[in-house]
């Protein structure tokens, strides 16, 4: 299939590119900037076109420049900033109506969890948002929800990570012990990859997760229980997710934006009850990535080496080209980074 990744710079983007060009698929890599195309290790097969979603002149350009596109990942999303959710509902629209007079034959869009009956953080309004934006147009969409995604570089990873490794008294606000189903980043580029084909998944909107129904103070305690840290909790249930945001921000060398923005997210609960996905799409032989196997996997403290996308023999490990406040204290040590 001739795949299009409109955010193949990103976490999930770049991985997604090595995974299909690695599978032999025909692969369009796509960036505002090319330069940020030219940090990666892709494969020379790899074909790779500036487009800039906000415009609606560059994404007809860049659609003019690739052959017929059977499936375009849109996987663009901004957070942190006044204005970042009606920047990405501008993107999202200005995209689907290109992709439209393109005729591209399917979209299939990363997004975050759709709680029923609650007020979604504005995070997660705005994935929402882009995903009915996405499914205006008489493209066929696949809307693949997530919530916390596992793996070393991955935003919500990272934070967990330096939580667990920076705080020897952990506090608990009743937030924390709302459940939250995680998945691991293998199991999203499996479902990212199957979702392309209309033989297996129908246009629609799926939940995707590992499985497991868990806390978001599970998440910590296990990783610092892997690491051999003991940590002690703290009960603080009057403290709320907009009270605790900027103090946490404040914590970890994540951008401070994005960290307050995802933990005002953490006032919404996060399972999953929609598991049609698996119907569709078998499980792999070994089973869903559980949530202790992705930290093992995740961890960098073995010779902190960290190689490209395309030569990582692992999704989940650190690579070259995650952000610099990725990796953890020891990691970050370790190679002399800020």
């Amino acid at each position: 299939m001739h795949a299009l990744i409109i955010g193949s710079s990103g976490y999930v983007g770049s991985r997604l590119v090595a995974h299909l060009a690695a599978a032999g698929h025909d692969v369009t890599a796509t960036a505002r900037n090319l330069d940020k195309l030219a940090r990666f290790d892709f494969p020379e097969s790899v074909r790779p076109v500036e487009m800039d979603v906000t415009s609606a002149e560059s994404c007809r350009s860049a659609l003019d420049q690739v052959p017929h596109v059977d499936v375009a990942y849109y996987l663009v999303h901004s957070i942190g900033g006044d204005d970042f959710a009606e920047r990405d509902l501008d993107s999202a629209n200005t995209f689907a109506a290109a992709a439209t007079g393109a005729g591209v034959a399917r979209i299939v869009y990363l997004g975050g969890f759709v709680p029923p009956g609650e007020e979604l953080s504005e995070h997660l309004e705005s994935r929402a948002d882009v995903g009915e934006a996405l499914d205006s147009t008489p493209v066929d969409l696949v809307w693949l929800r997530a919530a916390v995604i596992l793996g070393a570089g991955s935003t919500s990873y990272e934070l967990i990570r330096y939580l667990a490794e920076r705080l020897p008294i952990i506090p608990l606000p009743k937030f924390m012990t709302h459940p939250v189903a995680p998945i691991a980043v293998d199991d999203v580029l499996r479902y990212l990859t199957a979702a392309a084909d209309p033989d297996v998944v129908p246009p629609g909107h799926y939940d995707i997760s590992n499985g497991e129904s868990l806390t978001y103070s599970d998440l910590i305690r296990q990783y610092s229980e892997h690491q051999h840290r003991r940590r002690w909790w703290v009960r603080l249930p009057f403290i709320s997710a907009g009270l605790a945001a900027p103090l946490v921000s404040m914590l970890t060398p994540i951008p401070r934006e994005m960290v307050a923005d995802l933990v005002q997210s953490l006032r919404n609960t996060m399972d999953s009850h929609d598991h049609a996905i698996r119907d569709l799409v078998p499980d792999p032989p070994a089973g869903l990535t559980m949530l202790s196997t992705a930290i093992d996997r995740a961890s960098t403290d073995n010779g902190f080496k960290a190689s490209g996308v395309s030569e990582s023999p692992d999704p989940l490990q650190l690579t070259t080209t995650d952000p610099q406040w990725a990796g953890g204290d020891a990691y970050r040590k370790a190679n002399n980074k800020n």
